[in-house]
């Protein structure tokens, strides 16, 4: 049960409750987030409004975005994200075998890539603090300076959607869906 009312798009003056309907309609459902958000307008502005234009700049292809949010959801494990983001994953030409297998990076339907960005993904979550040149440099050959930078963004970000969504359960019913059997049990404390 959500721990904040969750709020209409109609509290919100134009501009916002189309970002709102957007994510809630649109981009994907993330109905349950967006009433959430919309607590703090200028929160949803701010944050949907750069997801939608990251979307639109097409600097980092979307498979790579959602092999990122994908694996720091399930290392953080937040049902909410995991349910939303899973299926975007899956029209990005991901078998659901492959996604059931994240974090791991070893299926064969990752190459060398994809399996980059797990790694990075998984790095950044579990220790930003100590990532080796090294990785910089593999990144670097196949990435911009640019896509690298919106790579440990969306990292980030995911992390913080994670924490918004767990802490104030966020749900519209797909998370409870998303939940192995034992987390059904024992949620997040």
């Amino acid at each position: 049960m959500p721990r904040v009312a969750p709020l209409p798009s109609s509290v919100l003056p134009p501009h916002q409750r189309e970002l709102y309907e957007l994510f809630a309609n649109g981009y994907a459902d993330f109905r349950g987030q967006a009433a959430a958000l919309a607590h703090v307008p200028v929160a949803l502005e701010s944050l949907y409004g750069m997801l939608l234009e990251l979307r639109r700049a097409a600097n980092l292809p979307l498979r790579y975005v959602e092999l990122a949010v994908v694996t720091v959801s399930k290392l953080n494990a937040c049902p909410y994200c995991v349910a939303h983001h899973e299926p975007l994953l899956a029209i990005e030409g991901v078998p659901a075998d492959a996604i059931a297998a994240l974090p791991a990076s070893d299926h064969p339907a990752f190459d060398e890539t994809d399996r980059l960005v797990i790694e990075y993904a998984r790095l950044v979550t579990e220790r930003s603090w100590g990532l080796r040149d090294s990785l910089f440099d593999r990144l670097r050959a196949r990435f911009t300076e640019s896509q690298i930078v919106e790579l440990t963004l969306r990292v980030a970000l995911a992390g913080f959607f994670n924490r918004f969504n767990d802490a104030l359960q966020v749900d519209d019913g797909l998370a409870a869906a998303a939940l192995d059997p034992q987390e059904k049990d024992h949620p997040h404390d």
